[in-house]
């Protein structure tokens, strides 16, 4: 069975997980990896674009460099980046037949979809890079990827975000995702109040240092002078700064006059010249958008699904809305979107289905990795 079909009939989420599994299959077939070092992400936000930036960093240093990232928009392929490009289908067939013979038909049917990519993807890594960022997917301590050995964590902003799974308060969630940390790790600047406090108490419990993104003067100019000239949205350049602090405690360095980033798609991406694709799907990552667009004016195009704060992030944006145009996604989690227009209207704001694109005007694709995906499609 070749890997898409293979994967296929796999749900891309689930009511419950279990948490046990995928450590004892991975101890199971532990023997057949040979592993790269690791530099664990985990967080709520930003761990894409982190991750992205100190892949590209370390490539720069003359290492091969392997980055695992999820959810994908248009192709699985995009989830297993190595020096600079996504992993070609050939490659990823091959490593699946050697997968499923190492796990057994049934051991393989058992494990969830990221997990099961998560094992693949390590597969791959092992026999191509000599560093691998290894980005979390909605958890941290039992999440798929905490089963490998690592040389280094980052933090990046934890907030609200898969409640369900993770906890009603903060410190919950922080607490799930401070967990995974079993050495050095460095924290990115946090917008809510007590997540540095717990994570000083981690560092505390288990005597290891808490590294953050703070540079000297000189520095700190020179970081902001380069990346500014890539983009201009606040998180963006704190999660280069993030990147570039995790880089220097791994004993490297980057010469900016001789490098570039690409951006990794989704992320805060001008898609058109007058508009902006962003993945973000969740409040603190409207936060970011509304100070990033402070003093405009866009077309919000628009969906979520049904466990979205929509009122939240609509009400959060609403100072940079023109009108809200809901673009139609195809999946079961999607939210009634009759919620959507009586959500805005009860914020003031005009509403209606999307159509298309005015080029006198500004937009913003935001609400998930689906509604990405769906202008994308549409537009190709």
């Amino acid at each position: 069975m070749t890997l898409f079909s293979f994967l296929e009939p796999k749900p891309l989420s689930y009511d419950e997980i279990d948490y046990e599994r995928m450590p004892r299959t991975y101890r199971r077939i532990a023997s057949h990896f040979k592993l790269p070092c690791i530099v664990h992400i985990v967080g709520t936000n930003g761990k894409g674009t982190t991750g992205r930036f100190l892949a590209q960093m370390l490539r720069r240093n003359g290492l091969r460099v392997g980055h695992y990232t999820s959810p994908h928009i248009l192709r699985f392929n995009e989830r297993i980046w190595i020096d600079g490009c996504d992993v070609g289908d050939e490659i990823l067939e091959t490593y699946h037949q050697k997968l499923l013979s190492w796990l057994g038909e049934k051991e393989a049917q058992a494990l969830s979809y990221f997990e099961y990519t998560t094992l693949l993807a390590m597969a791959i890594f092992c026999d191509f890079c000599d560093e691998v960022v290894l980005e979390a997917g909605l958890g941290g301590e039992f999440d798929a990827t905490n089963v490998f050995p690592k040389q280094l964590s980052i933090v990046t902003p934890i907030g609200y975000d898969h409640q369900d799974f993770l906890g009603d308060t903060i410190e919950a969630i922080a607490t799930t995702k401070l967990n995974s940390i079993a050495n050095d790790f460095v924290l990115a600047a946090q917008y809510e109040e007590g997540v540095e406090v717990l994570a000083r108490q981690k560092a505390e419990s288990l005597h290891v240092r808490m590294i953050q993104p703070i540079f000297d003067e000189k520095t700190s100019q020179k970081i902001e002078r380069y990346i500014t000239s890539y983009t201009d949205a606040p998180f963006l350049i704190e999660n280069f700064k993030t990147a570039f602090c995790a880089l220097t405690f791994l004993g490297y360095d980057i010469a900016f006059e001789s490098f570039s980033v690409t951006m990794l798609q989704g992320r805060h991406q001008k898609i058109l010249p007058n508009v902006t694709l962003d993945v973000g799907h969740n409040v603190m990552a409207a936060f970011a958008l509304a100070k990033t667009f402070e003093g405009k004016k866009v077309g919000l195009i628009y969906n979520c699904y049904k466990d979205k704060d929509y009122g939240a992030i609509l009400k959060c944006l609403a100072p940079i809305i023109e009108e809200v145009y809901v673009i139609a996604i195809h999946s079961p989690r999607a939210v009634d979107e009759s919620l959507l227009y009586e959500t805005a209207k009860a914020y003031g704001l005009k509403i209606s289905s999307f159509q298309t694109i005015d080029p006198q005007k500004e937009y913003v694709v935001f609400g998930s990795f689906s509604v990405a995906e769906a202008f994308l499609k549409g537009i190709k």
